[in-house]
């Protein structure tokens, strides 16, 4: 069973995105700071973390600089999920992307469930090389 990491400190949310991801055949720790979610990778290596950027005491940018920190977690894919527009990083999406690995950015008053959903499963599933 593939292992999806949830950085999301919004519980309500966090529980709706928990319950679809279980249904939709995942596994799932949910995270509400980023040191917790440090400490949920280190217990179990998730097969793609869903974050937001705004997180209490360190930002999502801080998670992922040192989420990347760690060799064991640098072919993890990440999916950023947030209510920060992505117009704020169109000048930092080389950072995000090449350095921090962000394979997509969404934002959450625009994304559907279903749109989320079928990004894990693109990262979690890949099409073999032809």
């Amino acid at each position: 069973m593939k292992h999806v990491l949830l950085v999301e400190p919004d519980r309500v949310l966090a529980d709706t995105y928990r319950r679809a991801f279980i249904a939709d055949g995942y596994s799932v720790t949910m995270c509400a700071s980023a040191q917790s979610a440090i400490f949920a990778a280190d217990e179990k290596r998730p097969d793609v973390v869903v974050a937001e950027l705004q997180l209490i005491r360190h930002s999502g940018i801080e998670f992922l600089y040192e989420f990347r920190s760690y060799d064991d977690w640098h072919d993890v894919p990440v999916v950023i999920n947030s209510q920060v527009p992505p117009s704020e990083f169109s000048r930092s999406w080389q950072l995000l992307n090449r350095e921090l690995g962000v394979e997509q950015y969404y934002y959450k008053p625009s994304t559907t469930l279903a749109t989320l959903l079928s990004a894990i499963r693109r990262l979690t599933n890949p099409l073999p090389a032809s």
